[in-house]
């Protein structure tokens, strides 16, 4: 019995990847190739036929630049912001928090237990021009008079920003937590002082965790709309907001397929780049070792 199961043990790895590869077919695969299917279509709604119309992603990408550009610095913006916000609180956290770090990382992520879209109307009344911020801006000269947060770029990259925080924070406060403390001691023994043991030691550890929280921070702030439609105006939609125009109100489903590949392409090969000039593999053997 025990050779039978020594002989078929070389499946059991493949039985164990069996149903996430399952899902992966039914609920990536397969909609992509649909997906893939109707960016190639033309025609009026609901007669649209398959023609292989690769026109429609030239069309698409003239048509709407100018959303994609904004969605690049929205996007790029709000994930810088919460870099800046994030280390520091996850540092805070990782070596400050003592036996209180359980309790900081639940507050860190209280806001998901209410939901995405009343988040976004939160800061609708918090950034109101009745409200109490609008009204200390221009107490102190900051605002005009008749000057206003809502309906400005400024909302939506706050909201982008405040919405996707807590995808920085996690894997940072993971990376720093992992740190060895016995390394930073050992920089003070060599007579480094705290920013230069910072700079040497605790940043480059902690890389893997910033290469992870700035993905998880991008990707989907690019392909956000719901803090632009609440937020902002016409003015400050993003490509998120013209793909479900077109997929919900225009019904125009090749033009928003064709633009949801555009985008998808778009993300990948930044965070190619992304991960060439952070040096992925060397990232990787780091946190590994």
């Amino acid at each position: 019995m025990g050779r039978f199961l020594h002989r078929r043990g070389w499946a059991t790895p493949y039985a164990l990847l069996t149903p996430g590869m399952a899902w992966l077919l039914v609920f990536f695969v397969v909609p992509m190739y649909y997906l893939g299917k109707m960016s190639l279509e033309q025609g009026l709604f609901p007669l649209f036929s398959f023609s292989w119309a690769w026109g429609n992603f030239s069309d698409a990408v003239s048509a709407y630049q100018v959303q994609f550009v904004r969605s690049l610095q929205y996007a790029g913006t709000a994930t810088a912001i919460a870099l800046a916000i994030s280390y520091p609180l996850a540092y805070w956290i990782a070596f400050r928090g003592g036996r209180w770090k359980n309790l900081f990382l639940l507050l860190v992520i209280a806001p998901f237990f209410v939901t995405y879209l009343i988040r976004t109307l939160a800061w609708e009344t918090i950034l109101s021009d009745n409200g109490v911020v609008v009204a200390f801006l221009r107490n102190i000269h900051v605002l005009g008079a008749d000057g206003r947060l809502l309906a400005t770029s400024a909302a939506v990259i706050a909201g982008i920003t405040y919405n996707f925080l807590p995808f920085m924070v996690l894997p940072l406060y993971v990376s720093l937590e992992q740190v060895d403390p016995r390394l930073i001691e050992a920089a003070s023994d060599l007579y480094a002082n705290r920013v230069l043991s910072f700079l040497r030691v605790t940043l480059p550890l902690s890389l893997p965790g910033v290469f992870a929280g700035v993905l998880l921070t991008f990707i989907p702030a690019m392909g956000d709309f719901i803090n632009a439609q609440l937020l902002g105006t016409p003015r400050q939609y993003m490509i998120g907001n013209v793909i479900q125009s077109q997929f919900l109100s225009l019904r125009n489903y090749p033009t928003a397929a064709a633009l949801s590949f555009v985008l998808m392409g778009g993300i990948l090969v930044v965070v190619l780049i992304f991960a060439r000039a952070l040096g992925t593999d060397r990232l990787t053997a780091g946190a590994a070792a």
